[in-house]
Order: C-alpha cells, then sequence, then structure tokens
C-alpha cells in the first residue's frame, strides 16, 4: 500500500483525480471502475472541470460502477444509475454504450451478476478502481464478514445500513432498499491499481483497520493489504489513528522518481 495523506479533502480529492486523469492520458481506453457517494463528488468534479476547461476527453474511457440497489427505478434520484449521470456522465464525453452498472431491476439477477463478471473481463479488466469507505471498513456493499474471495452478487444490507438510508427515501420508506447488486472483493482485487479516498474523523477506525490492522473479513477494506498497487489517499482526519502516520508522510515526501 501506499499511503498519502494530504491536509484536507480538497488537496486529496485532487490529487487522484490527477491520477485518474494521468492513466486516461496515458492510456485513452482505460477502463475505471467508479464509486458513489459523497466521497467522490469533489474528484467528479475535476473530471468535469478538466473537460469542460481544457477538453479533456473521455469518448474512449469504459466505466464499471460498483454497486446497484437492487429493485430501485433507474430513475429514482437514490438509484446510483442517477447518481452517476448527475454527478459525473451527463458533463463529460463518455459514450452511453461504455457505461456499465449493475441492473437492479434485471429478470434473472444471478445471471446479470455472472454477465457482469465477464463484461469486465471482455472489456481488459479494469485498470483502476475507485473506492470509499464505511465507517465499518465495507468497500462497496462488501459488507463486514464478506469474502475475501467474493464475486459480483447480491447482498442484504445490515440494518444499520437500511437504517442510515431512510432517511434518503422519507416521501416513500416503502422504497428503502434492503438489498443490493455489488462487485466482490476479488473483482475489486483485480484492478491493476485500487485508489481509496477516505475524509474526515469518521473513517479514522476504519483507516487505521484498514493499513495497519490485520487481514479480517471484518473489516472488508484490509483485503487491499494484498493489492500490490493499493493507494490510500487520506485527510489529516481520517489518519489520525495510523501509528505510523509520521513514516508514510516522510515515504511520500521523499518519494523516489
Amino acid at each position: 500500500m501506499e499511503i498519502i495523506i494530504l491536509p484536507d479533502a480538497a488537496a486529496a480529492s485532487k490529487a487522484a483525480a490527477q491520477i485518474l486523469l494521468d492513466l486516461v492520458t496515458h492510456k485513452p481506453d482505460a477502463v475505471l471502475g467508479l464509486a458513489t457517494g459523497g466521497t467522490p463528488l469533489a474528484l467528479y468534479s475535476e473530471l468535469i472541470a478538466a473537460h469542460k476547461d481544457h477538453a479533456f476527453d473521455f469518448s474512449r474511457v469504459t466505466t464499471f460502477n460498483l454497486d446497484e440497489y437492487i429493485g430501485l427505478p433507474e430513475e429514482h434520484p437514490q438509484s446510483y444509475h442517477a447518481f452517476m449521470h448527475e454527478n459525473l456522465f451527463r458533463h463529460i464525453n463518455i459514450q452511453p454504450a461504455r457505461i456499465h452498472i449493475p441492473d437492479g431491476n434485471a429478470a434473472d439477477i444471478k445471471a446479470h451478476c455472472i454477465a457482469y463478471e465477464q463484461a469486465i473481463r471482455d472489456a481488459g479488466g479494469v485498470d483502476l478502481q475507485l473506492l470509499g469507505i464505511g465507517s465499518d471498513g465495507h468497500i462497496g456493499f462488501n459488507e463486514p464478514t464478506s469474502s475475501f474471495g467474493s464475486r459480483t452478487r447480491t447482498k442484504t444490507l445490515t440494518r444499520q445500513t437500511i437504517k442510515d438510508n431512510a432517511r434518503f427515501f422519507e416521501d416513500d420508506p416503502a422504497l428503502v432498499p434492503k438489498h443490493c447488486i455489488t462487485m466482490g472483493i476479488a473483482t475489486i482485487l483485480e484492478a491493476r491499481c485500487a485508489l481509496l479516498l477516505a475524509f474526515g474523523k469518521g473513517k479514522a477506525d476504519a483507516i487505521a483497520a484498514t493499513v495497519e490492522g490485520p487481514l479480517s473479513a471484518m473489516i472488508p477494506a484490509s483485503a487491499l493489504q494484498l493489492h500490490p498497487n493499493a493507494k490510500i489517499i487520506i485527510d489529516q482526519d481520517a489518519a489520525a489513528k495510523l501509528t505510523f502516520a509520521d513514516y508514510y508522510q516522510w515515504a511520500y515526501a521523499n518519494k523516489p522518481e
């Protein structure tokens, strides 16, 4: 793992965006694994700005999203289809046919999950997988106890996750999802680069467990210790409980060319 500690979320998001932009510059047909939630929003804003201000070209990029709710209409504002189009896709020149998001309304969910894995393989694999992390250490919707060998599949959300999500569905509580489709941990680990972002004191325990704790299914993100090219980009607050924070900062400042 490379641990990159920056002063704040804005600086961390900018640095992460630059890694992604550099990849697409050198490989215009790059395959990107994308994430939802609040953490990547500033990064997506950087990508949009690069396209609008500097005509950065995303036309040959292919994307695969980590997850989606089951049974929620794609047009619902809380669906991850809606999230991605609102916060990134409609603002850049990506080709719709190159966008892949799990279909939570597929007639045969199990077959769809198998096909999603095959589509990733057919695309040549993911070059860079963007990740956030939950306060309990989950990545994607791989909740604690998820197998390190897991693949794209259905997952039942925890009661806490369902409770946390209820605030987004105040107009129709019956629509709060209880199930999802998520890439598995083994799928994530096959990406050529894993790029995890985390900001704020609420993520400090999860980051410490991920980076310096033992490998454990109870902390799914700890599987990234097994990845040959994992970059953890965090702000000072998220780094607050890292025992070797000073070393990580020294190593980054003295990184060889």
